[in-house]
């Protein structure tokens, strides 16, 4: 069974139970993506809505997905309505919360109400949770290889992470690339621009950002909640795992991995991606409020290429870096 999410959550129920778990948003935007939105609005999704959750829905009809699990606590508030849309459709729908005062029984209640919908024990979660772990440490080594040597760029970094929310359904194949991936790079020289810089906020809809970076001659270090989707922390509990998952969490948990990473990393300067229409782009106030380092926001909406005003944003940003 195809199961969809909405992001990351506890996907060692998922595997442990035996289904496939999908993140809708990689289907959207390695997809056919305006498409996608395209179901969605002749629907009767507005316009004004987030690329994202229409593209999800529009993924939903087109990806043979047997039910969908919405994240409505600690993800975007209108999940909530894509649920109910889908649920209409009959789609089968299942909630998960991640509790926003981080409270450790909260979550540990939701793990093991998800556990019962999908029929698994605790220990069959742990033993799924094992086996993926061994691959998280290879996660771990690829993003050292990105800061500390250049040995793999800032876009291999991106996506590698960003499929790490559910191993694109298929961890044994999904190890053995990351494997390739360090082989490769351990041969290839060190590449140690002087730029270094450091991207936070969800992964772009921009379809080419990270080769418009390359291209300005600058090293993308640091993929911040692409990194989170890796679960960094190795945590023993999985409970403990989740509660330092800091994306659905307050923006202060944010910043601490933020700033720690910009020392860590040798950051010069921070490219904070905000979506069109969505909560988060409050908490660029907050963000370039306490982050150590200059920051530029962008913003995108459609998936396309980088428009041009953008690319000259960017490109003055980092002639004000250099300078």
């Amino acid at each position: 069974m195809k199961v969809g999410f909405t992001t990351s959550f506890p996907v060692e129920v998922v595997f442990a139970a035996g289904h496939t778990p999908v993140d809708m948003n990689n289907l959207f935007v390695l997809g056919d993506s305006l498409k996608l939105i395209e179901i969605a609005e002749l629907d009767g999704y507005p316009r004004n809505v987030c690329s994202w959750i229409k593209g999800m829905y529009g993924v939903v009809s087109q990806a043979e997905i047997d039910s969908v699990i919405g994240i409505v606590g600690g993800d975007c508030s209108n999940t909530h309505s894509l649920m109910a849309t889908l649920k209409d459709k009959g789609i089968d729908v299942f909630s998960f919360s991640f509790p926003y005062n981080k409270e450790k029984d909260l979550l540990k209640r939701e793990i093991e109400r998800l556990e019962y919908h999908f029929g698994v024990t605790s220990k069959q979660t742990y033993e799924a949770k094992a086996f993926l772990d061994n691959i998280r440490k290879k996660l771990i080594e690829a993003d050292r290889l990105t800061w500390e040597t250049g040995q793999i760029t800032g876009a291999e970094n991106h996506i590698n992470l960003v499929c790490a929310s559910d191993f694109n359904g298929d961890p044994v194949e999904y190890e053995k690339k990351i494997d390739e991936l360090l082989l490769k790079a351990k041969e290839r020289p060190a590449d140690n621009k002087s730029l270094r810089m450091g991207f936070i906020g969800v992964p772009p809809i921009f379809t080419d950002l990270y080769d418009v970076l390359e291209n300005c001659d600058i090293k993308i270090v640091f993929n911040e909640i692409q990194r989170q989707f890796a679960m960094p922390y190795l945590e023993k509990d999985i409970v403990d795992q989740y509660l330092k998952f800091t994306y659905p969490y307050s923006v202060f948990d944010r910043l601490k991995d933020i700033n720690l990473n910009i020392e860590k990393r040798k950051i010069d300067g921070i490219l904070n991606y905000t979506q069109a229409f969505c909560h988060r782009q409050i908490d660029a106030v907050l963000l370039k409020k306490y982050i150590e380092k200059p920051v530029l926001s962008i913003e995108g909406d459609q998936p396309d290429k980088t428009d041009a005003r953008t690319i000259l944003r960017l490109e003055s940003f980092i002639d004000m870096l250099e300078y």
